[in-house]
């Protein structure tokens, strides 16, 4: 969606017209409720083709606002003040044709003053408390009355005596002021629910940046970890990758200087080393590419089922006797392209020999693997003791000291690497012993540019 693109002022700014265009349909709908009732039920005379023409020009604006909405521009602030000042000459009018000060809820006023106060800076409402202020004095002054409310009399009773003036006065006031209760009833009804409506709205909103900015804490902290960790292994990739070089160079001139056909057994040593050296030089290419010095290279697109297989037969180089239980499922989508990176590769691998040390030979792991158009659900799971319950709910979140059940920095860097990617991990101990690691991964969806 669009709110993924643009900025996050901009995006607050969009929802608060969304919320506007809301609200001013609540308006349209509770004004012409009130019409209905007051002409055709209270039986009040009042000018309805000027009534209904302001609400048809409402009804205008909100189309308008729906078609904006729809748009890529920008909203602004200016114009959110804008859009609440059209509502205010708009209940103006209303409440000019229909006794302006003195009709009973003349306080829908406050309305705009306080979405104006909500959404937008003090500056924006004090200028709405200006409008809305002169607004309210020029309707004291400027109004259409409010037809006088008379008894239906036959002309029978139509005399002049002082005791029927007095009947009808008493009659007329009775009328007025049960029209005033009515008024200030649906009033407090309206705005009870719109208060409630706002405040359980506004409280979620608060909760909901509560949590994000909670969340960007954390993130922020195990950023600055990943960094320190990422400079470590810079540095350490660094300065291993000399000695390693001049291992290679010395056991390369090892072998020339004692040729195969008279030192088999010698040779045989000088090669088991050599692959413990190339073993060694791609481990620190993985840790360089893991701090993220070969990040913009190591990414591609590949088909899902290839990259597991990739995956599972680097993982199978090393440990080739580990019993591996495959539950594949490719039936959904065998087209399915997954974004292969170095860094997710090594992840995948760092938790799959984790659980391969932990798990009895006789047993040994579970990889199962599905997934849909848009995601990748793996899970891994050993038969081993499980994870400490003291520490399984910092697994990843952070680095753990102790490496005796295979945790550490390597399920730190795997937990990082991932929610990087955009997917998720969860830790957990199955019910019937052992650990599990169940991973969810983003696919390249095929409408997608690369």
């Amino acid at each position: 969606m669009l709110e993924n693109f643009l900025p996050k002022s901009n995006v607050s700014i969009r929802d608060n017209l969304r919320w506007l265009y809301i609200l001013r349909n609540l308006m349209i709908l509770s004004e012409s409720m009130l019409i209905i009732i007051t002409v055709y039920v209270l039986h009040i005379s009042l000018p309805q083709e000027q009534l209904w023409l302001v609400l048809f020009s409402i009804c205008a604006v909100n189309l308008y606002t729906w078609m904006r909405l729809r748009t890529d521009e920008p909203v602004t602030e200016l114009e959110i003040f804008s859009q609440i000042s059209i509502d205010v000459f708009a209940l103006g009018s209303l409440l000019y044709l229909t006794g302006g000060a003195s009709n009973p809820i003349v306080w829908v006023f406050l309305l705009p003053l306080i979405l104006t106060a909500i959404m937008l800076p003090q500056a924006y409402a004090w200028n709405m408390v200006i409008l809305t202020c002169c607004t309210y004095t020029v309707l004291i002054a400027y109004n259409i009355p409010l037809p006088a409310i008379e008894p239906h009399l036959s002309p029978t009773h139509m005399v002049n005596s002082p005791e029927l003036q007095h009947y009808l006065h008493v009659t007329q006031d009775r009328h007025y002021f049960n029209l005033h209760i009515f008024g200030m009833w649906f009033g407090f009804v309206f705005s009870a629910g719109l208060v409630a409506f706002f405040v359980a709205n506004l409280s979620k909103t608060l909760k909901e940046q509560e949590r994000r900015l909670a969340d960007a804490r954390e993130n922020a902290l195990r950023d600055e970890r990943i960094v320190s960790l990422g400079t470590l292994a810079a540095s350490a990739a660094h300065d291993m990758g000399t000695p390693l070089g001049t291992m290679a160079i010395v056991a390369h001139e090892i072998g020339v200087d004692y040729p195969e056909g008279q030192y088999q057994d010698l040779n045989h040593k000088i090669k088991i080393i050599s692959q413990q050296i190339d073993r060694c030089k791609q481990a620190i290419s993985v840790l360089s590419a893991s701090s993220g010095e070969m990040r913009a290279e190591s990414g591609k697109p590949m088909s899902l089922i290839s990259y597991i297989d990739e995956v599972l037969n680097q993982w199978r180089t090393h440990n080739a006797t580990t019993k591996l239980n495959l539950d594949i499922s490719p039936s959904v989508n065998i087209n399915a392209k997954i974004v292969a990176e170095r860094t997710l590769t090594h992840s995948i691998i760092n938790i799959l020999n984790n659980a391969a040390e932990v798990s009895p030979t006789n047993k040994g792991l579970d990889f199962i693997a599905n997934w849909d158009d848009q995601q990748l659900f793996l899970k891994i799971r050993d038969f081993g003791p499980g994870f400490p319950k003291k520490i399984i709910e910092y697994v990843g979140k952070q680095a753990v000291i102790s490496n005796k059940q295979g945790l550490g920095v390597g399920l730190f860097l795997t937990y990082s690497t991932i929610k990087h990617l955009g997917g998720k991990i969860v830790f957990l101990n199955a019910q019937s012993g052992g650990a599990c690691v169940e991973i969810t991964l983003p696919l390249i969806n095929n409408r997608d540019k690369l």
